[in-house]
């Protein structure tokens, strides 16, 4: 038996060469992408990087307990609220074209051509969408909602795309078989199946807008990210410590929220 093994064992066809081979071509990758990175940090930023830190360690108390729409707990509401009305109207729009993407749903050339629409969505950054749409709608939280309606429309219609192809085909032939119309079979067959999905995902994105919004606050598009940009402009240390502050706690609460809510829907 042993030697049965061992001679299984030398017929398997050797890759190694072509793993070695790819190896070289990663290492040699990764020295080239290297050689073009400039590791230096120059004296201003290191004096930069100690004031932020400090700033972080002694914010300001001002910018923190100030419940007008200058301070900090008005700026954070507002973050989330852009964060989650695009979240919530970006999986409005993307539940019609994920069905409609669906290779198992419709034509298979239906299904393409709205798949690559869905693709040319998710090309675009967020940060060219928030300039656009601030050229449209002009500087505020508008502008940041819908870019962050758009940016969540690709990423959430590729995912419920993915959640329909893997739907139980037997749940729904097995309604049929019953004698279920087609409503039946939606409410009692589909629905069940893709609410959990559905509902992670877009706690999963609503993650990821909170964590872009103060991004597009930089352009203007409303949020924390404008007031986080002018303090750094002014090097007012203190009040981007309490910015950063305030975005750190916030993240670490959704955060764990959301991993609480998905951890249920994972486990029935």
């Amino acid at each position: 038996m042993d030697i049965t093994i061992k001679n299984m064992f030398d017929q398997e066809p050797k890759y190694w060469k072509i793993k070695v081979l790819i190896t070289l071509i990663v290492v040699a990758l990764v020295t080239w992408s290297s050689s073009a990175v400039n590791f230096d940090i120059s004296s201003n930023g290191r004096v930069v990087a100690s004031n932020i830190v400090k700033g972080i360690f002694s914010p300001s108390m001002d910018l923190i307990f100030n419940f007008t729409n200058q301070g900090l707990p008005y700026l954070l509401l507002e973050t989330i609220c852009i964060a989650l009305l695009g979240t919530i109207v970006g999986a409005i729009f993307s539940i019609p074209l994920a069905f409609l993407s669906a290779p198992n749903v419709v034509n298979k050339y239906i299904a393409l051509v709205f798949r690559i629409s869905i693709m040319m969505i998710r090309t675009i950054p967020a940060f060219v969408y928030g300039l656009m749409f601030i050229r449209v709608t002009g500087p505020g939280p508008f502008a940041g909602l819908m870019t962050m309606s758009l940016t969540s429309i690709g990423m959430l219609s590729k995912l419920f795309i993915e959640a329909i192809e893997d739907l139980d085909q037997g749940i729904i032939e097995s309604l049929d078989a019953a004698g279920c119309n087609t409503f039946e079979k939606i409410r009692y067959g589909i629905i069940p199946q893709l609410t959990p999905s559905f509902i992670s995902t877009c706690i999963y994105r609503f993650d990821l807008n909170l964590k872009d919004a103060p991004i597009l606050g930089l352009v203007g598009a409303g949020g924390i990210g404008a007031p986080l940009s002018f303090a750094m402009s002014s090097y007012r240390w203190h009040e981007v410590g309490s910015i950063l502050l305030g975005l750190i706690i916030l993240v670490l609460i959704i955060e764990y929220m959301s991993t609480k809510i998905r951890t249920k829907l994972a486990r029935g």
